[in-house]
């Protein structure tokens, strides 16, 4: 599949909560969204980048936007993820590649092509509408987003929609 770009519509893509419920992503619009696509939880990186927006979650808060994570790992494997580093935004489980196939961030290299098929780890920001504001995507998975980038991404999301 194609990447999302900046400026597209972003794909209506059903993901899984902890309660194995579906989550379709429209359900989700009606504010700034921050999509943190990540490879593999409990890994040290994504560990670090969770805890990140965790810590950082008042201040999207405050600009009016959510943050959700989303990675290939089955939802209990979220779940435990999420009570482990106490996050109080959602995880959802992408476990059939849905998500990560349609916005063009499907990783066929992982652990040297061991692990196929997870999330490249990205961030990308949705307005309200489900368009797609700001897109980053990792070269290689241990590196982190610019969370810097990302708040300034949402900032001026917020600022034009009020402007």
């Amino acid at each position: 599949m194609p990447e999302v770009r900046e400026g597209a519509l972003a794909p209506d893509v059903a993901l899984v909560d902890y309660e194995r419920q579906p989550v379709r992503l429209s359900a989700l619009l009606g504010q700034p969204l921050v999509l943190a696509f990540f490879p593999a939880a409990f890994s040290s990186t994504c560990t670090r980048e969770m805890c990140a927006f965790r810590d950082d979650l008042q201040a999207f808060a405050g600009l009016g936007a959510r943050v959700v994570g989303i990675s290939v790992d089955l939802p209990w494997s979220l779940r435990a993820f999420a009570e482990h580093l106490s996050l109080t935004f959602p995880l959802l489980s992408d476990y059939n590649r849905e998500a990560v196939r349609a916005f063009g961030l499907e990783d066929p290299t992982f652990a040297r092509g061991l692990l196929p098929g997870v999330a490249r780890r990205a961030v990308v920001v949705l307005d309200g509408d489900g368009t797609v504001a700001y897109r980053w995507v990792a070269e290689v998975p241990g590196t982190e987003p610019p969370y810097d980038e990302v708040r300034e991404a949402v900032r001026r999301l917020v600022s034009r929609k009020a402007g």
